[in-house]
């Protein structure tokens, strides 16, 4: 081999090595790139996007709201079956949505403090197996006062199903909020016409025991596949389980065929979780104190809307000016205890035509909460709301009634919807949930002063009973209006 070929040979292979000690520089390098890059949970949220995973999300936690609406809507169906097997006075069925809402009031705060304490799995899954426990117990009630009180330990377990909201929401990217969180509307009006149509079926047959049995099959099954949901990422990283966390991310982004962002994930442990100073911190004061009386209204329009309903049909109110006088004879005993009234078929599907309405103007809801944003969609909602409590009073044929009655149910139920979404976005993760919490408990408050009105002063005067209603709503519009966040598009906050 000549010195020239040697010499090209040394040269070649020196440049060889060169060039594979740039490469190994080179993946060296990026290696300590994507070691130095981080990401958040809402980072990794957003990137992962919508799949597969969401959906069965959706299916499954949008059944709690099921379990939820058929527990409250039971009320409404069983009320004329006690007030006739117990002989009782308007104040004391009454008295059994106020208990049950007296239940949901002093649980939520602690189960949302719980919930960012502990976790929002353990917290819901706990609240299915406890409301479907003592749902079933409730139809074996010896008593009235048994009766009452087993219902409240029901209003107790529902107050920790209602944080499937929040941790359904922990999940979504931002874009999707106001598009799926809406939609939850079809499990509530799927779960209230279960009931209904149960109450149809099995009441004139078997009873309202029965009824009440059947009735927890959903929660039984919901049960074994909540398996599948996991715990919210936003809460593992606040408690400082990061590890849980990437895990929980890393299998949605499997099974929505996406990938995590580049790096690790970094997000700083919270100490102080499920602190009620968080809720009336200079941040996020007067949020708090117009959201509670936001949700005392939502749930004092909503149940009433729903209970006025029922008493109307069951004491068959419409037109009628001079209620006390005119039913004198046939709905009261000379004791004062009134007779036996049970809902005709007709009622029962007046009330399944209502439930509709509240899937009926859900594209509705989506484009205000789009082009409108959060506050303004609140606003518009409850005025809306006002106007129809007062035409429930105008003198019509059962069809028009039915047509304000669904419209009504229509607003009723969107604003609750809304209510949710903001509360569930305006608060930071470390005190997302005493949030949801404590606004539940103010609206079980309006859901306990509702029945007095919808099923008291019903029977005194029609107009009397709704007014306050439309008052409510009024005021709370206006408050809705100085809410002093926008939460339309934005990213929800870990910490405050």
């Amino acid at each position: 081999m000549g010195d020239g070929m040697k010499t090209q040979l040394v040269s070649a292979i020196h440049l060889q090595e060169v060039e594979l000690e740039e490469k190994s520089g080179d993946n060296d390098k990026n290696k300590n790139n994507n070691e130095d890059q981080t990401f958040t949970v809402e980072d990794a949220v957003e990137t992962i996007g919508f799949g597969r995973f969401h959906i069965l999300l959706f299916v499954i936690m949008g059944s709690s709201n099921i379990i939820e609406a058929m527990e409250i809507m039971l009320l409404a169906v069983v009320s004329p079956e006690i007030r006739c097997e117990w002989r009782l006075d308007d104040w004391q069925v009454a008295l059994v949505s106020t208990m049950v809402f007296l239940g949901f009031m002093l649980c939520g705060v602690l189960g949302g403090y719980i919930a960012d304490r502990y976790g929002r799995w353990k917290v819901v899954f706990g609240g299915f197996a406890w409301s479907a426990y003592f749902s079933l117990l409730t139809s074996f009630a010896p008593s009235y006062g048994w009766f009452i009180f087993l219902r409240s330990m029901v209003g107790c377990g529902v107050a920790g199903v209602s944080q499937g909201f929040v941790l359904k929401t922990e999940f979504i990217p931002a874009k999707y909020r106001a598009l799926l969180l809406p939609l939850a509307s079809i499990f509530w009006m799927t779960g209230s016409m279960l009931i209904i149509i149960l109450g149809m079926l099995v009441v004139p047959t078997l009873g309202w025991r029965w009824m009440i049995r059947i009735s927890v099959t959903p929660s039984i099954i919901l049960l074994f596949l909540f398996k599948f949901i996991p715990e919210s990422a936003r809460y593992n990283v606040s408690a400082g389980n990061v590890n849980a966390a990437v895990k929980t991310l890393q299998r949605i982004a499997t099974m929505n065929r996406a990938s995590l962002p580049p790096g690790r994930l970094a997000e700083p442990a919270v100490r102080e979780r499920g602190s009620w100073r968080t809720l009336l911190s200079p941040s996020f004061r007067r949020t708090s104190l117009l959201l509670w009386f936001s949700w005392f209204v939502a749930s004092f329009s909503y149940y009433g809307s729903v209970l006025s309903s029922s008493e109307l049909l069951e004491k068959n109110l419409l037109c009628v000016t001079d209620a006390d006088r005119e039913h004198q004879v046939k709905h009261r005993h000379e004791d004062g205890l009134c007779y036996c009234i049970p809902f005709a078929r007709s009622d029962y599907e007046t009330l399944l035509i209502s439930c509709l309405g509240e899937i009926a103007l859900v594209p509705v809801n989506i484009g205000l909460l789009n082009v409108f944003g959060r506050k303004m969609s609140l606003t518009v909602l409850q005025l809306m709301a006002a106007v129809f409590f007062m035409l429930v009073n105008i003198c019509t044929t059962m069809f028009g009634f039915t047509v304000l009655l669904f419209l009504l149910r229509s607003l009723v139920s969107m604003n609750f919807t809304v209510v949710y979404i903001y509360t569930a976005e305006v608060y930071p993760t470390v005190a997302r949930s005493l949030g949801m919490g404590f606004c539940t408990s103010f609206s079980r408050i309006g859901g306990m002063i509702a029945p007095f009105i919808a099923q008291v002063l019903m029977s005194q005067s029609v107009i009397l009973a709704l007014s306050p209603f439309a008052v409510a709503c009024v005021v709370c519009s206006l408050g809705n209006f100085f809410l002093p966040i926008e939460t339309k598009g934005r990213a929800l906050l870990q910490s405050s």
